[in-house]
């Protein structure tokens, strides 16, 4: 058993990206017009979606480079110019890069963090919304390539060739 366990330890230790911890940070849904908003027979709400990234450097002695990384997906429902729902949910990932270079942490950061950690912050945003009485939010997958590219420009097109070429 402890073989395994060094065994498990060692490889672990190579991998690029090494997740801790992921985590529910933030969850909020407001329901302002339930429970007419619920009627059979209404129209769909017009849907709002935005979603927002963040990392931040997680100063721990014990594990080098360490980020904690944040998924914010917002939604807001409306019909009309009646506000139907808004969710949001605040999902977090504490991840560590011992291996890689500093200077490629970043598009690692806002990008292959960011779809490791999709599915999960989906998950809960539509069990949220199915709890509010509604039918849950089915997102769709998200270019967290092309949204990094958008906000760095170029500069963001260059990270992410670096860290391909890299591995």
């Amino acid at each position: 058993m402890a073989d395994i366990d060094n065994q498990q330890v060692a490889m672990a230790s190579n991998l690029p990206v090494m997740v801790h911890a992921q985590y529910v940070k933030d969850v909020s849904f407001e329901n302002p017009s339930a429970p007419f908003s619920l009627r059979a027979g209404l129209e769909a709400p017009k849907l709002d979606v935005n979603i927002n990234l963040d990392a931040r450097n997680l100063e721990d002695p014990q594990i080098k480079s360490l980020y904690e990384v944040a998924l914010r997906i917002s939604v807001n429902a409306t019909r009309g110019d009646q506000t139907v729902y808004i969710a949001e949910v605040l999902y977090a990932v504490a991840a560590s890069m011992p291996n890689i270079a500093e200077e490629h942490h970043h598009p690692l950061l806002l990008v292959e963090i960011p779809k490791l950690a999709f599915p999960f912050a989906r998950k809960v945003l539509a069990d949220l919304i199915q709890d509010g009485g509604y039918s849950p939010l089915l997102l769709g997958p998200v270019d967290f390539a092309s949204m990094y590219m958008s906000r760095f420009g170029q500069k963001g097109q260059d990270d992410l060739a670096q860290v391909a070429n890299a591995n």
